[in-house]
C-alpha cells in the first residue's frame, strides 16, 4: 500500500494560519529584489560595454601587429596584407597559441561562445569561472588577429555573460538571479557590438533564459541600454557595418522571397551538419587536441592565399555585399571560400564567433540569388542589397533557432519599416526548413553531443494557468477525527468506495470543520505503535496540515507540496480556513497536466465534418 509521509505541524514550513500575509510578503520582497537586480544589471551592462570596446581594440591591435607590423588601434582590413605566401603559416601560429591556452588555461575558451553560455545557464547554475572572462577574449584576439574568419560577437556575448556570472557569484543571490545577470551581460555584449539593443534582449530570451518574466526582462533591457550608451561614447553611434537604402519591393517580389527562404534553410542545415562532421574528423586525429587549431589555421591560410577576403571578421566585406559593391562572381567566391575557411578553422576547436562569418555567407547568398534571378528574369528587378540583408538574417536565424532575434536585428540595422515583411517571411520559412532538417540547432548540437538536452521552446506552465478550484476533488473522503484506526482500517478493508479512492483522508471535528489529515502511511505506522487499533485517526495523522485555496493556482499548491514533502492537500476556504471545500492530490495535479496534453495532441471533429 503506497503512502506519502505526513508531518506534524511543528515541522511544517508553511502554516495554514495567516493565508494572505506570506504571499504579500513574498511579493514585496520580489519587488525589492527586482530593483536590486536591475541596479546590478546596469553595472554589468556598463562593464560589458567597456569589455566589448577593449576586445575590439585588442583584435585590431593584434591584427595590425601581425599583418602590418605596426602598433595601431586604427582598423585595417587584413585582406589587404602584404605578407605574400607567409599568410599560410600566420593563422597556424595563432592556432598554436590558442591550443596552448585551451590546454593549460581552460577548455571553455574553445568554440563560438554562445553554447558555452547556454551550458552555464542550463547545467551549471549560471556559474562561469573567472578565468574564462580573461582567457576567452585573449584567445579570440589571437585567433582573429592572426586572420581567423570569425566574429567577435559570440565571444563578447560569452565574456559579458561571464562578467554577470562572476558578479552573481560574488554576491548573495539565488541561482535564478545569477542567471538573469549572466543573460544581462550576454545581451549587453551583443548590444555593445552591433548597437542593436532590442535584438540583444530578444537573443538573451530565445537562447539563454527561455522565459519572459519581469525579473529577467527589466534587468535585460537596462543592461542592453547601458551597454549601447557606452558603445555610443566609446565607438560612436554607427553600426558595425553600414547599409544604404534598399528597395524591398514587397509585396510585388513575394514570389521571389519564398524560394530564398527555402534556400537559406537548406544552407543553414547543411552548414551545421558540415561543421560538426569536420569536428568529428578532428576527433579522430591520433595526436593531442592542442594541435588541432594549428591544423585548422593551416587550412585557413591556404584558402586565404587565394581569397584574402576570408581573413578576419569581415565587417568591410559585409558592408560591400549589402551595398552591392561586388560582382556576382565575387559573391559566389566569397560565399564558398568563407564557408570553407570557417568550417576548417572553427571545426578544429579554436576560439571564435559564428555571427559575422555566417552573416557574410547569408548576405552573399541573398545577393547572389537576386543577381542570378535578375540575369535570367530581367523583369524581376530584384534589389541585391535587400535580398542580401534578408539572407543574412535568415541563414543565421534558422541555424541558431532564434528567428525573432534576427528579424529584429536586421530591422535595427536598416531602421527601414519596409524591410519587416520580407524579413519575417524569409526568416520563418528558413526556420521551418531548418527545423525539418536539423534535430538540434547549431548552438545546441555541441551540448547534445555531450549528453546535455536543451529544450529551446518555452511556454507558460499549465500549472500556472489552472486554479486549484478547477482541479480539486469537490467531494473529498472525510471521516470523524475521533474514529479509531482499528475501525478505519476495517472500513478500508471492506472496500468502502469513499475511503479507498484516495491515499489520504480528511479528518473533521464535530462541527464538520477541518481537524487534520491521515495518510495510508500514517495508518501503517500507527499500527506499529498500537497493534490493537485504539488510537484515534487524529492522533495518528497530522493535526495542522498544509492546505490549498481554491483561488490559487495549481503551481502555488504544488510548490507547497514540494516544500512540505507531502503529496496531497486539503482545500479550504481562504476566508474561513477550517471550512473544507475540496481535496488536491497527485492525481488531480496530473489531470491538469493531461488537459494540456489533450489540447496539444487530440484532434477534435470540425464543424465541416459535423455538417456532413
Amino acid at each position: 500500500m503506497s503512502s506519502s509521509p505526513s508531518f506534524p505541524a511543528s515541522s511544517s514550513p508553511l502554516r495554514a494560519a495567516h493565508p494572505a500575509s506570506a504571499p504579500d510578503g513574498r511579493a514585496r520582497a520580489s519587488r525589492r529584489r527586482l530593483f536590486e537586480l536591475s541596479a546590478l544589471a546596469a553595472v554589468v551592462g556598463a562593464a560589458a560595454g567597456v569589455a566589448a570596446y577593449a576586445l575590439y581594440g585588442l583584435i585590431v591591435l593584434v591584427s595590425n601587429l601581425v599583418f602590418y607590423q605596426t602598433w595601431s588601434f586604427q582598423h585595417r582590413d587584413a585582406a589587404e596584407h602584404t605578407l605574400g605566401w607567409l599568410v599560410i603559416i600566420v593563422p597556424a601560429l595563432g592556432g598554436i597559441v590558442v591550443g596552448l591556452m585551451a590546454k593549460y588555461g581552460s577548455p571553455k575558451i574553445r568554440g563560438h561562445g554562445i553554447p558555452e553560455a547556454m551550458e552555464a545557464v542550463l547545467f551549471n547554475r549560471s556559474r562561469i569561472a573567472p578565468r574564462v572572462a580573461l582567457l576567452k577574449p585573449a584567445s579570440v584576439a589571437v585567433a582573429i588577429g592572426t586572420g581567423g574568419p570569425f566574429g567577435a560577437e559570440g565571444p563578447i556575448i560569452q565574456t559579458g555573460g561571464a562578467l554577470g556570472s562572476i558578479l552573481g557569484q560574488a554576491l548573495h543571490l539565488t541561482a535564478s538571479e545569477r542567471k538573469v545577470l549572466l543573460a544581462s551581460g550576454a545581451a549587453a555584449g551583443m548590444a555593445a557590438t552591433f548597437s542593436t539593443p532590442i535584438a540583444a534582449v530578444i537573443l538573451a530570451i530565445e537562447l539563454l533564459l527561455f522565459e519572459y518574466k519581469a525579473r529577467s526582462f527589466v534587468p535585460l533591457v537596462i543592461a542592453s541600454t547601458i551597454a549601447t550608451a557606452v558603445r555610443f561614447m566609446l565607438m560612436g553611434r554607427g553600426a558595425m557595418f553600414s547599409i544604404g537604402p534598399a528597395d524591398f519591393g514587397f509585396p510585388g517580389s513575394l514570389a521571389w522571397y519564398l524560394p530564398l527562404g527555402v534556400l537559406c534553410g537548406l544552407v543553414a542545415a547543411g552548414f551545421s551538419h558540415a561543421l560538426y562532421w569536420i569536428e568529428d574528423q578532428f576527433e579522430k586525429l591520433p595526436f593531442d587536441d592542442m594541435w588541432w587549431p594549428a591544423i585548422g589555421g593551416l587550412g585557413l591560410g591556404i584558402i586565404a592565399l587565394f581569397v584574402p577576403r576570408v581573413l578576419g571578421v569581415g565587417y568591410g566585406t559585409i558592408s560591400d555585399i549589402l551595398n552591392v559593391r561586388l560582382a556576382l562572381g565575387a559573391l559566389g567566391l566569397i560565399m564558398l571560400a568563407k564557408a570553407a575557411a570557417l568550417l576548417v578553422s572553427l571545426g578544429s576547436g579554436t576560439s571564435g564567433g559564428l555571427l559575422a562569418p555566417m552573416f557574410t555567407i547569408g548576405a552573399a547568398l541573398g545577393g547572389l540569388y537576386a543577381g542570378v534571378v535578375n540575369h535570367f528574369v530581367p523583369a524581376a528587378h530584384l534589389s541585391p542589397g535587400a535580398f542580401a540583408l534578408v539572407g543574412m538574417a535568415a541563414v543565421f536565424g534558422s541555424a541558431a533557432r532564434a528567428p525573432f532575434t534576427f528579424i529584429i536585428f536586421a530591422f535595427e540595422l536598416t531602421r527601414d519599416y519596409d524591410s519587416v515583411l520580407p524579413l519575417m517571411m524569409v526568416v520563418v520559412v528558413a526556420h521551418a526548413v531548418a527545423l525539418l532538417l536539423m534535430k538540434n540547432s547549431i548552438m545546441t548540437e555541441k551540448l547534445s553531443r555531450r549528453g546535455l538536452h536543451v529544450h529551446q521552446e518555452y511556454e507558460v506552465d499549465v500549472f500556472q494557468q489552472v486554479q486549484v478550484g478547477e482541479a480539486m476533488d469537490r467531494h473529498p473522503a472525510m471521516v470523524p477525527a475521533t474514529t479509531t484506526i482499528g475501525v478505519l482500517a476495517e472500513r478500508i478493508a471492506a472496500g468502502e468506495a469513499e475511503l479507498v479512492r484516495h491515499q489520504a483522508l480528511l479528518l473533521s471535528d464535530a462541527k464538520g470543520k477541518l481537524a487534520g489529515i491521515i495518510t495510508r502511511g500514517d495508518l501503517v505506522r500507527a499500527f506499529e505503535r498500537d497493534a490493537e487499533g485504539r488510537m484515534t485517526a487524529l492522533e495518528a495523522g497530522t493535526q495542522e496540515p498544509q492546505v490549498a485555496y481554491p483561488d490559487e493556482t495549481v503551481s502555488e499548491a504544488l510548490g507547497r507540496m514540494l516544500q512540505a514533502d507531502c503529496g496531497r492537500l486539503p482545500v479550504v476556504d481562504r476566508e474561513n480556513p477550517s471550512k473544507i471545500v475540496g481535496y488536491l492530490g497527485r492525481a488531480a495535479v496530473l489531470e491538469a497536466r493531461l488537459k494540456r496534453v489533450h489540447e496539444d495532441h487530440v484532434r477534435e471533429p470540425g464543424w465541416l465534418k459535423t455538417v456532413r
